[in-house]
């Protein structure tokens, strides 16, 4: 005997949400991602992705996280990261944090952030300090 007589219908998502899965699945596929929804619906997700792209990237990633949380282990992970990394990375990841992740770091020194690190790193910290978290 079948579990379920027929097809399972789909999980109520609000549109807003659907577009935000749809913009991180694939930027620039995101309206292809949401070909298939009931014209009113594919109108108003579409308005969502246009907005969504007028955001600064910052608050882009705030939505994400917010809607779709850290991971489990952020934390372990985020140890691990400051474990293995050099001196002035160490010093640029603990900048970056966020304050309530600052809290696994009490032993690190807080000094004023340094003029000599360079871009690249400052940007290597913050995509380490995401992949570490989400």
């Amino acid at each position: 005997m079948p579990l379920l007589a027929g097809p399972v219908p789909p999980l109520p998502m609000p549109l807003e949400r659907l577009a935000l899965v749809a913009w991180v699945l694939g930027r620039e596929r995101a309206e292809e991602l949401l070909f298939g929804l009931e014209a009113g619906a594919a109108a108003s997700a579409s308005e969502h992705l246009r907005r969504l792209a007028s955001l600064p990237s910052a608050q882009r990633q705030a939505k994400v996280s917010v809607e779709f949380g850290e991971r489990p282990d952020a934390a372990a992970r985020l140890r691990q990261l400051m474990g293995e990394a050099s001196p002035l990375l160490r010093g640029e990841l603990l900048r970056r944090l966020p304050p309530y992740h600052r809290t696994l770091f009490p032993s690190e020194p807080r000094g004023a952030p340094r003029q000599d690190v360079p871009h690249a790193l400052s940007l290597l910290a913050e995509r380490l300090i995401r992949e570490a978290t989400r």
